[in-house]
């Protein structure tokens, strides 16, 4: 960590919402990753709750779209979560100490790939105070027609905006009364390169794109941490989780 300029990158967080860090993990870096996730899959994903992972078409195994909590079922998953240079990089932007949440993996399969709708994290994750960030690292090349990542500049000193349901698998919420003039001039977008960190707010908002390539993938690995100071409305979560459960079941079932 002692190559970046925290306290500049504090200084963007706070002001903008986010922070680009480009070649945040070394080639090295990246390759232990990408083989620690081959062999997750390859070894773990079948015992997972099928509440944890997700597939774009659930009769095209290879259309692997999502996989939730890894470090709940990996201890290589876990350690790079915990004391390790994501874990200080969110405490610092955070300005408090922090705890990881859960480690995800996101993928867009090409040509059904579907668009990320615009949210806030923090709607999701139902905090007094949003005191939390989420972390994307691109495992391989991401740009504009694989569905990169698009930020609301400034968008998380605004407040929540009011979300509604989607029929986007994984992202159950999106911001309905998203595409204002303000959002259009504000939205940057964020091509990357293997290796490369985003790291926004909770109340940021940001979207993507499909994946609009015949045969590229888009994969990326998110970390997601709490601020101490941050409560969670546990009853609220537990009901929303509920629901959440039994929309997937009904999905299943069709």
């Amino acid at each position: 960590m002692s190559v970046f300029d925290l306290n500049a990158l504090k200084k963007s967080f706070d002001e903008d919402g986010y922070v680009f860090i480009p070649g945040f993990l070394s080639p090295e870096e990246l390759n232990t990753l990408n083989g620690n996730l081959q062999q997750f899959i390859s070894e773990k994903l079948s015992s997972m709750s099928v509440n944890h992972y997700f597939y774009e078409d659930k009769n095209d195994l290879s259309s692997l779209k999502q996989m939730q909590d890894l470090e709940k079922y990996d201890t290589w998953f876990q350690s790079l979560a915990t004391n390790s240079k994501f874990s200080e990089l969110a405490e610092a932007m955070l300005g408090e100490s922090a705890d990881c949440k859960t480690v995800e993996y996101f993928n867009k399969p090409p040509k059904i790939g579907k668009p990320t709708p615009p949210h806030q994290d923090g709607y999701y994750f139902m905090l007094q105070p949003q005191q939390a960030l989420t972390m994307w690292v691109a495992l391989e090349e991401v740009t504009e027609e694989t569905g990169c990542v698009k930020y609301v500049k400034g968008s998380h000193l605004k407040g929540m905006r009011p979300h509604g349901r989607t029929t986007t698998l994984g992202f159950s919420q999106s911001i309905i009364d998203f595409g204002t003039d303000e959002d259009r001039r504000l939205e940057v977008s964020f091509p990357a390169q293997p290796g490369d960190l985003l790291v926004h707010h909770s109340l940021t908002i940001h979207r993507a794109g499909g994946n609009t390539t015949a045969n590229r993938t888009r994969k990326a690995l998110g970390l997601i941490y709490f601020g101490a100071s941050a409560k969670e409305d546990m009853e609220a979560k537990e009901r929303y989780r509920q629901q959440l459960a039994k929309e997937r079941e009904k999905t299943i079932a069709e």
